[in-house]
């Protein structure tokens, strides 16, 4: 009866923590790799305080931090961007998908995959963007839209997945 010791619980345990926790940091190192090629090193600037602000908040090392700013800095691949992809999910709400890639079709392709294998597709520009408005934090919504207890589990499945995604760094709905 091997592996079935304490030290094998901890240890498959513990792997599991640890990829949830790199795949985590991994989306929160691009982050501040953009902010920090934005404003070209430069730790006041609003949107690279903000990253490093939210790398400290999920408890990154600063050593991790600093050489994805250096890197940010020296490296000349390519640009990373930001896109927002739009979306309507279970129950009619409205969902934005906030993506951060260097290949925006390999992305888009991505998104659209997840959403067609739970039955979803994307939504035209603009057309999701109404029900949210653009704050400091992110996406607020501006009108709200109860979901029944079903249409809740099949929201937090989708979203789950689609953070699952290593290209979506948020994913913002208007669900109460």
């Amino acid at each position: 009866m091997s592996g079935h010791n304490k030290f094998s619980k901890i240890k498959h345990l513990k792997a599991k923590n640890d990829a949830e926790k790199s795949k985590h940091f991994g989306k929160l190192v691009r982050l501040i790799a953009v902010e920090a090629k934005k404003a070209k090193g430069d730790v006041r600037s609003p949107g690279l305080a903000t990253a490093i602000d939210k790398a400290r908040k999920e408890n990154m090392p600063n050593d991790t931090i600093d050489r994805a700013i250096k890197k940010a800095i020296t490296d000349n691949s390519a640009a990373m961007e930001t896109i927002i992809y739009e979306s309507y999910g279970p129950g009619g709400v409205a969902m934005l998908i906030e993506a951060l890639t260097d290949n925006r079709n390999k992305a888009a392709q991505d998104i659209k995959h997840i959403l067609s294998k739970n039955g979803f597709e994307l939504a035209s520009p603009g057309s999701a963007s109404w029900a949210f408005q653009k704050t400091g934090d992110g996406w607020q919504p501006t009108s709200t839209m109860p979901l029944e207890d079903a249409d809740i589990e099949i929201l937090s499945k989708l979203v789950e997945e689609l953070e699952g995604n290593e290209d979506v760094q948020e994913v913002f709905t208007n669900a109460e």
